[in-house]
């Protein structure tokens, strides 16, 4: 049986790497889910897409192993504009997933990661202090945490990644690591999406107006917009003010 690390890029699950070794358990392959916007658009944003490589670089070295970007066969704008085959919205695109059961994680992520052979040990990158991950994982046939086994923290992992020059920079900044489309976003990390990218901004909006569900579930997309456009009015309002006094 191989034995497989499924790779984030977060501290957890690249210091699987230094516990593993630690360990002296085997690893035969590191294996990341991919998951792309558009045929030519990533779902990371440039910081991140920029610290994956540079961060396979170091692994390749050290580990002599290549990390596999795997992905599923369609993109997110692709399932975004699927069309519902049968009930109550038969005819209609899928468009923004919901809060609860969206199906973006099983179509994108999980659909990847499906096309990895069963028959193999998975690490996985829980932290020995992520009690109820740890309850809830335990018994799965096949899995291990070497983290847990290793008895390294969160805090621990955070400290070998920087001590190892791989930690995302997703740590050092409030840029989110997730996808930049993603509907669990914080508003303020919708803030700084719109004023640092506004090419993926006006992207999103182009998706919100199609879509017959909303963005968040009391506002859509095109409701933040004009929040933060106003927002930035009044900051302007306020400093020219401000000049005038001066």
């Amino acid at each position: 049986m191989e034995h497989i690390l499924s790779l984030s890029y977060g501290k957890d699950s690249l210091a699987c790497l230094g516990a593993i070794e630690q360990l002296g358990w085997r690893l035969d392959r590191i294996v990341h889910a991919e998951v792309w916007a558009t045929d030519t658009i990533p779902a990371d944003l440039p910081p991140m897409v920029e610290f994956k490589a540079r961060a396979d670089e170091i692994i390749k070295a050290r580990w002599e192993i290549e990390i596999e970007h795997i992905r599923a066969e369609v993109t997110y704008e692709q399932e975004f504009y699927r069309l519902f085959a049968g009930g109550k919205r038969q005819g209609t695109i899928y468009g923004w997933p919901y809060l609860r059961g969206p199906w973006c994680n099983s179509r994108l992520k999980g659909a990847a990661l499906d096309k990895i052979d069963g028959n193999c040990v998975k690490y996985w990158g829980i932290a020995a202090d992520e009690l109820e991950r740890i309850a809830k994982h335990k018994d799965k046939p096949n899995v291990k945490m070497p983290l847990v086994e290793a008895g390294w923290t969160e805090a621990d992992c955070r400290e070998w990644c920087e001590d190892n020059g791989l930690l995302s920079p997703i740590y050092h900044t409030a840029a989110r690591g997730g996808c930049w489309f993603c509907h669990n976003q914080r508003i303020s990390e919708l803030r700084r999406l719109r004023s640092e990218y506004p090419e993926l901004w006006a992207k999103m909006l182009v998706l919100d107006k199609a879509s017959l569900v909303r963005f968040k579930p009391d506002k859509t997309l095109a409701d933040f917009d004009r929040r933060f456009a106003e927002e930035e009015r009044q900051l302007s309002f306020n400093f020219d003010l401000e000049e005038r006094k001066e």
